[in-house]
């Protein structure tokens, strides 16, 4: 079963149209992210203290329904494991009173050591299933 975390839109996340900014999904997607891994135990600051930085390479977005001020959502998080060194996260974001697909996204990610060479510890390893591809 996906990560799911409940979120809300606030007034200020919104453009002149009365809908959300196109570039504050991103946040949320982004704020999804680290929830999961916290909720997986993983301090994402302190990888990053230990000189292990998780990077974007790449990000698609598909944009389905625009949310409004006050909309309750929430944004699943499924781990998916790309290459040994890759992994993505499929992100979907759905408005909570109907159940409405918003935003369906695929992250993709590496994880850097301090010389910015891929690489992939443990602890983010174990997050994403096996995958067949070498």
């Amino acid at each position: 079963m996906a990560f799911r975390l409940e979120m809300k839109v606030r007034d200020y996340e919104c453009d002149v149209q009365g809908i959300v900014n196109n570039s504050v999904y991103s946040n949320y997607l982004e704020h999804a992210r680290h929830e999961f891994l916290h909720a997986h135990n993983i301090d994402f600051a302190g990888l990053a203290a230990e000189k292990i930085n998780l990077v974007v390479l790449r990000s698609e977005i598909d944009f389905k329904v625009s949310l409004v001020p006050g909309d309750l959502f929430y944004i699943e998080v499924e781990p998916v494991r790309l290459s040994r060194l890759k992994f993505a996260f499929r992100q979907k974001i759905f408005r909570q009173n109907d159940n409405k697909l918003a935003i369906d996204a695929l992250v993709t990610g590496v994880s850097l050591d301090t010389n910015g060479r891929p690489f992939l510890p443990a602890a983010i390893d174990r997050l994403f299933p096996s995958t067949d591809k070498p």
